[in-house]
């Protein structure tokens, strides 16, 4: 698994479908802007509206786009565990290098049934593993205590955590690197990245990076190579826009942002709805002020 910045991509639409062509120039422009991996369809991507034979398409297409030259991790995870294990074994037949499993969202489990649901995924498939956890989407927290468990299965590679409690996430990473040091601990959530990497953690997967994707990873290699004075200018600078990238519910901000840019268009899909005129007007500001 990578070091640094992975970006968790939006999903380009026209009319109603995968836009294609639009996939492949945005991921062109986060590759060059120097991310270390690619996240598709995770909750930024709007993975949950989309088809499954759109699924095969989007893998497949980011799968050549990237052309080894990143890895391309695919959000694979539901409240469902079945469906985890086909949706994550069709991913590694489409040339995945890795899978992004969500704590499963609404029935929510026990820790021992989170532990189960993890290890029939990870027990199913070659590939490494990212754990995701994010109990403010899914009303389920997996604990430090069950992470440790789960590390000692050798695809599980590490975890997203957008938890928003950094005792928890400070507790777990001193906790997992003295067991299993390659075990990797990213941020999911941009505004706090900068200080998880700064207590041991390996980076982040970043919705900021839409936008920023050169600004975003030389911030967090930065800290990964202790160079704290740049790397908290950098946050400092960014700070505003990892905000305003949240105004209203992700993905609908960055895909304004992303649209602006001219990667994609702003087609979101129902039930989400495009960016409102009044948070419109302070994401453009935030967008002029950082020259985008």
């Amino acid at each position: 698994m990578f070091r640094g910045t992975g970006t968790a991509l939006v999903t380009p639409f026209a009319e109603g479908r995968f836009d294609e062509e639009s996939f492949r120039r945005f991921i062109e422009f986060q590759i060059e802007g120097g991310v270390e991996a690619l996240i598709v369809l995770g909750t930024t991507g709007e993975a949950p509206s989309v088809s499954e034979e759109e699924r095969t398409e989007i893998i497949s297409c980011a799968v050549a786009a990237a052309a080894g030259r990143v890895p391309v991790i695919v959000g694979t995870g539901s409240n469902s565990t079945d469906h985890a294990v086909s949706s994550s074994l069709r991913a590694q037949e489409l040339g995945a290098d890795g899978v992004l499993v969500v704590t499963p969202y609404y029935n929510k489990p026990t820790q021992e049934g989170l532990y189960r649901h993890f290890r029939e995924v990870a027990k199913a498939i070659s590939i490494p593993m990212v754990i995701y956890n994010v109990p403010g989407r899914t009303g389920c927290n997996i604990h430090p205590d069950t992470v440790l468990r789960l590390a000692d299965l050798e695809n599980v590679a590490g975890i997203k955590e957008a938890s928003g409690d950094m005792a928890q996430v400070d507790d777990l990473i001193r906790r997992v690197k003295k067991v299993r040091p390659e075990f990797k601990v990213y941020s999911g959530n941009d505004d706090q990245a900068f200080h998880l990497v700064c207590s041991g953690g390996d980076g982040v997967i970043s919705v900021l990076s839409n936008v920023v994707p050169r600004e975003t990873s030389t911030m967090i290699r930065s800290v990964l190579d202790e160079d704290l004075p740049a790397a908290r200018k950098a946050h400092m600078k960014l700070f505003p826009m990892m905000k305003g990238l949240f105004v209203e519910t992700n993905p609908i901000p960055v895909k304004y942002a992303v649209a602006r840019l001219g990667y994609c268009s702003q087609e979101i899909r129902l039930p989400l709805v495009p960016l409102s005129e009044k948070a419109r007007d302070g994401l453009d500001c935030l967008m002029d002020e950082l020259g985008l």
